[in-house]
């Protein structure tokens, strides 16, 4: 029972990083229909910034978590100026091969600067553990499933409730029309990019605080579980992005709990296959009708 909850737990922290950054892929994915499958390759860069800042120039951590950040965003808001929005009127499939050719050419770059093998990240944040119930809970997990939580919470009231979210969600539902109404499309996508780049970098930094490495292909295999945290929870959605991400962080503990933790990545694609067999809007999204 014991080793239940605690995986239950893990699951919990591990499926607020998979939110985060599945937050980040459902906004892009609104606006311009876009899988910006570089997603994860940014938080890549966000842990090796971090990295870098504590090791080599010796600043202290929250300077290097501000700068992980900083860095995330304005990678994210260049990739999608010099790479997306030169081929934003180009058919779906252009920007999608873009999108993998970004995400190769950051990891390259990363395996030739920094080498194939993995760097320790120091320790980020600290701070005391908490016991509920005989159970020993990590400072770590407790601030990644807040923080998560947070992020949620305020990038849904600027969504619903503010002039700029109100714009992202024109031009989400009609580029052009929304152009024709005096919404500057370019901010608005680029204010998006910004927006999904700081959470992948939010996301960077606990993923740093809970796996304390950092290599070029990190950022493979975490893109692609937040993404089918998104696809679960109905891509497009952010209430069913956090819940996607929650769902697949706990199936990774559930399996790893019974004994098969060889098998929680096998786990999460079939969840994914399933998905798109029974249900491929996902369990909060909408089905979207279109005019032929």
């Amino acid at each position: 029972m014991s080793l239940l909850i605690s995986q239950l737990i893990n699951g919990l922290q591990s499926g607020s990083i998979y939110a985060l950054i599945a937050l980040g892929y459902s906004m892009v994915y609104g606006i311009i229909m876009l899988l910006n499958f570089a997603h994860g390759d940014i938080i890549m860069v966000g842990a090796y910034v971090a990295w870098l800042a504590i090791i080599h120039f010796a600043l202290s951590p929250f300077v290097a978590i501000a700068l992980a950040i900083l860095t995330c965003t304005v990678l994210g808001v260049t990739i999608e100026k010099v790479a997306y929005a030169p081929l934003r009127s180009s058919p779906r499939r252009s920007l999608l091969i873009t999108a993998i050719g970004i995400s190769f050419l950051l990891e390259n770059l990363a395996q030739i600067i920094f080498g194939a093998g993995s760097q320790r990240v120091p320790k980020l944040i600290s701070g005391p553990s908490l016991n509920i119930a005989n159970q020993h809970i990590s400072f770590t997990a407790i601030v990644t499933i807040i923080v998560s939580v947070i992020s949620m919470v305020i990038l849904t009231f600027l969504v619903q409730n503010t002039k700029m979210g109100k714009a992202m969600r024109a031009v989400s539902e009609d580029m052009g029309t929304a152009q024709l109404m005096g919404i500057n499309v370019n901010r608005t996508v680029s204010f998006t990019f910004a927006l999904g780049s700081a959470l992948a970098g939010i996301g960077s930094i606990l993923y740093c605080c809970a796996y304390p490495q950092a290599s070029p292909t990190m950022g493979s295999m975490l893109g692609l579980k937040a993404f089918v945290a998104a696809v679960l929870g109905g891509i497009g959605s952010l209430p069913g992005a956090m819940l996607g991400g929650f769902c697949i962080g706990l199936a990774e503990a559930i399996v790893s709990a019974v004994g098969l933790s060889v098998w929680k990545d096998g786990v999460v694609f079939a969840i994914l296959i399933v998905v798109l067999i029974f249900k491929p809007t996902g369990i909060l999204g909408k089905p979207v009708s279109e005019k032929v």
